[in-house]
């Protein structure tokens, strides 16, 4: 009995303890959640600024930039990987540190040509104040980065040689015949050339990793943590062929240096597709030497000067107005029109329109649009917005400027202004957009876009291709670009860019020599050019070459400064080479003939004597005119309300006419 009450009294000694037990660490438990839910409720943010955010971080990892490539796949700029390396110290055993050390400086002191003893003294002191992350060398390439860890105590890794990599991309050219001008830049704040212009394409999508806090101004990765890759950007396959932009880059720059010029550009384009195969912008630095900084082929308005002759002559060939049989005379070189001097450098007399290209005449030009124009300078103007010399360029390249031409409603028109424009002032225009109106013209009278992008490759598959796009169908007549086609060739043969000409390769061109900055005082300053295409009777290339304030005393004439640069062009790459009228008057189109329905009347022209047709219905006399021989453009349905040219006015076959229409 006595012993069931001493086990009775045990086991209920036993459970009060259990049960004190129990509930001790219930009202700890809960305690403890409750000091869980206070700290996630109160302080969270406070605990993320003092502790967390000082001591972590989300770092960004670039992703590597996409290749740039010429055409036939050779690099112009990459982007290269680089390796940074830093010590922590702190993992470093101290009997590892002290019996390797001295073979580690050695190995140090040989690559990078510095002391034992500097090194070892670095060392020392930065094991001592237990460094997690110091600096040792930056900016090493894949061959250093190989060496260098596979030196004592580096060798052993991260974690027990205290050896960390971090791992960035520089961007680098391939090439120094295409310098920072042409291929451009994306420091993402500015954009420019090639870089800027397919930035999309070559910008890869960056990842991230968490980094801790070493002191106040270092950081270290923590390898452990999951790392977002980075995915690298596309490969652009430019147009730009290597070996012509190599041609065409030593011809201008042996061309500057023999006249002393103070910069020059050349521009290659392929008559069918359009593709930019060189590009070549060179200017004089500080020390004398050409360098390719700064892209004047799309960044800079100039008055092209007698280049310009061949727009304005083709809009009156165009027109009808100039056939092979016009003439002009010229004088002597000397002519007055609106208190306006315009002279000639080559003779005078008559000319017949291939002489007044070849020969360059101001006189002849001046003579020829506004004797057509005058009265009319917007049919003439409608010509060059047809051709887009009034908008701006939609290409790739960032920081094309958009053409200038004077209009009568600017303020600065005046009687003289046509003239001007006629024989390449009071314009401003790139020299793009002016090869791509002479490769319209080597092209049959189709404009295409000059392009600078081939295809785009991503993991060794094309993406993107690109395709030619046209920007005009049909710039003129069959019968006004064949004229034009020969004057350019006699030009070369004959005329002011004759020092050029070979028997071994036909071509076609025209001289340009354009004065700049005349109203300052001072030396005349000078552009020389010369722009045409080869093989003149079946275009391959379109080649455009300016060269700007050559030393006057050794020449400056386009056909003398800028030509021989278009003929070693020329013969080097094809040596390797196979064989007051609105706008909407200017666009093709039907009218509805029915709904004119008045009696027809007869149209007669007499004596090559412009009729008047005003005030008669457009259905009556379009088919008459076009029957007689005439081109008709129309705008409108109804009566002819306006004509051009006006009656009286002597016209010829072929000759464009243009109608006004309203019901």
């Amino acid at each position: 009995m006595q012993k069931q009450n001493d086990y009775d009294n045990k086991r209920k000694k036993t459970l009060r303890w259990g049960y004190l037990f129990a509930t001790v660490a219930l009202c700890v438990f809960v305690m403890f959640l409750a000091r869980i839910v206070i700290l996630q409720n109160t302080n969270v943010q406070e605990i993320k600024d003092d502790y967390i955010n000082n001591n972590y971080r989300t770092a960004t990892l670039k992703a590597a930039r996409g290749n740039l490539y010429a055409s036939d796949g050779s690099i112009l700029a990459t982007t290269v990987m680089r390796y940074d390396i830093y010590l922590d110290f702190k993992t470093i055993k101290d009997t590892v540190y002290s019996n390797n050390i001295g073979a580690l400086t050695d190995s140090l002191s040989k690559m990078f040509g510095k002391s034992r003893a500097d090194f070892r003294k670095r060392f020392d002191e930065q094991k001592k104040n237990k460094n997690q992350y110091y600096s040792l060398v930056k900016g090493l390439d894949f061959d250093q980065y190989d060496r260098i860890r596979k030196f004592p105590i580096f060798k052993r890794g991260k974690n027990k040689g205290g050896f960390i990599v971090d791992r960035n991309y520089k961007r680098e050219l391939a090439t120094s015949e295409i310098g920072s001008g042409t291929i451009g830049i994306d420091n993402g704040v500015a954009k420019a050339g090639l870089e800027g212009a397919f930035s999309k394409y070559l910008t890869g999508i960056d990842g991230s990793r968490l980094e801790q806090r070493v002191n106040s101004s270092q950081w270290k990765p923590i390898d452990y943590w999951k790392v977002n890759e980075p995915v690298d950007g596309q490969d652009v396959y430019t147009t730009l062929d290597l070996r012509i932009q190599d041609i065409a880059h030593s011809a201008l720059q042996k061309q500057l240096i023999n006249f002393e010029a103070k910069h020059g550009t050349v521009i290659v384009m392929e008559v069918e597709t359009g593709k930019v195969r060189a590009m070549v912008n060179l200017r004089r630095d500080d020390e004398g030497n050409y360098v390719d900084a700064y892209n004047y082929a799309i960044k800079d308005n100039i008055e092209p000067g007698s280049t310009f002759k061949v727009v304005s002559l083709l809009a009156a060939m165009d027109d009808g107005f100039i056939d092979e049989n016009t003439t002009v005379d010229v004088g002597n070189g000397i002519w007055v029109y609106a208190k306006q001097r315009i002279t000639d450098g080559h003779g005078g007399g008559t000319y017949d329109i291939s002489d007044v290209l070849a020969k360059s005449s101001n006189v002849g030009t001046a003579k020829l649009i506004t004797k057509y124009y005058a009265d009319k300078p917007e049919i003439f103007l409608d010509h060059l917005r047809r051709w887009k010399l009034f908008d701006k360029m939609d290409i790739e390249l960032p920081g094309i400027t958009k053409p200038k031409v004077l209009t009568p409603k600017h303020k600065r028109w005046n009687a003289a202004t046509l003239a001007s424009i006629g024989y390449g002032y009071s314009t401003n225009i790139n020299l793009l957009q002016l090869a791509t109106f002479y490769n319209g013209v080597a092209n049959k009278g189709k404009m295409v876009k000059p392009l600078f992008i081939d295809k785009i490759m991503q993991n060794g598959k094309v993406t993107f291709e690109a395709q030619t796009q046209v920007m005009v169908k049909k710039m003129a007549s069959e019968k006004a670009l064949k004229m034009m086609t020969d004057a350019l060739t006699k030009a070369v043969e004959k005329g002011t860019g004759r020092s050029i000409f070979t028997p071994n390769l036909k071509m076609a061109g025209k001289t340009g020599t354009a004065r700049f900055e005349y109203w300052l005082p001072g030396p005349m300053k000078y552009r020389a050019s010369f722009a045409g295409f080869y093989p003149a009777d079946s275009p391959k290339y379109t080649c455009y070459v300016m060269i700007s304030e050559p030393n006057t005393a050794k020449g400056f004439y386009g056909g003398t400064v800028s030509a021989p640069v278009f003929k070693e062009i020329a013969g080097k790459t094809f040596l390797k080479t196979p064989q007051n009228v609105e706008k909407e008057m200017l666009v093709d189109k039907k009218v509805n003939l029915n709904k004119m329905v008045e009696p027809n009347v007869k149209v007669a022209v007499n004596n090559k004597q412009m009729p008047n047709v005003v005030g008669l219905i457009g259905k009556n006399v379009i088919p008459q005119l076009e029957n007689l021989g005439y081109r008709v453009d129309y705008k409108g349905v109804g009566r002819i309300t306006e004509q051009f040219p006006l009656e009286g006015t002597t016209i010829s076959k072929n000759q464009r006419i243009y109608l006004s229409l309203q019901n």
